[in-house]
């Protein structure tokens, strides 16, 4: 009765099967799959049925760091990570031996492929558009595995050393050329402006004194101290003969 009893106790026990929240659980019975089995309690048949727990969790992949020549011939260092997870886990079982060693090994593939496709400049400015592409051709890859790819990111680009000389001098060019475009948009417009205010001391002849006057007050304000100019009296001969008509008629007067 005891032994009954005890036998019971451990044909229970070795039915027994715990799924966690985050995982589902492939039966096979004698060697062909029987279903999947739900987070919870859950119970096989003794000798008879053997279950697989597959994650369902995002799994973070780092792609390591390869040595690709891109369009223009640029040898250059990418490295990447991709996050996926099992979204059918029957096939994930069935269909691929090991899922992690599959998706890396296709990663890199991948993403060798897709960069080798772009110039540098493309590769450094158009990073999305090569993330999600690389992303689409690893997932039409993952899909009959029972894996979704979620994101594929590139992290790291290591250029050489020369092609960063390089790109350094084009970039201190550039700023250079554009220092050179600003000062001429500015030479221009001053000239323009000093054009304009010439035009107007040309039409009233007193103006320019009287923008002596002002900068010699500004001056004054800044520096305590005598300033001594010559002051502009008569404009041309024909001012000078009028004072002196002038001053003669006073005096006949």
């Amino acid at each position: 009765m005891y032994y009954l009893l005890g036998a019971i106790i451990i044909l229970i026990l070795l039915s027994v099967r715990i799924v966690q929240q985050y995982e589902r659980g492939v039966v096979f019975r004698l060697g062909v799959v029987s279903g999947e089995k739900q987070p919870g309690l859950q119970f096989i048949i003794p000798f008879v049925d053997r279950i697989m727990k597959v994650s369902l969790q995002i799994v973070t992949m780092p792609v390591p760091s390869q040595k690709i020549i891109t369009k223009d011939n640029v040898s250059i260092d990418v490295a990447a990570v991709a996050y996926y997870h099992v979204v059918d886990a029957t096939k994930a079982v069935v269909a691929i031996q090991n899922v992690y060693s599959a998706v890396n090994q296709i990663s890199q593939t991948t993403v060798r492929n897709i960069v080798g496709q772009f110039m540098l400049d493309e590769v450094l400015s158009d990073t999305v558009k090569i993330n999600q592409k690389v992303k689409d051709i690893i997932d039409t890859h993952t899909e009959p595995w029972g894996v979704q790819v979620t994101t594929v990111e590139i992290k790291d680009i290591q250029l050489p050393d020369t092609m960063q000389r390089a790109m350094a001098k084009q970039a201190e060019a550039e700023r250079e050329k554009r220092a050179k475009i600003i000062t001429a948009e500015g030479e221009f417009m001053s000239a323009d402006k000093l054009g304009q205010a010439a035009d107007v001391i040309a039409k009233h002849p007193i103006a320019l004194q009287l923008r002596n006057l002002q900068v010699l007050s500004e001056i004054a304000v800044e520096k305590n101290s005598t300033i001594i100019f010559p002051n502009q009296l008569f404009s041309d001969s024909k001012g000078i003969r009028d004072f002196i008509l002038g001053e003669e008629a006073g005096k006949m007067k």
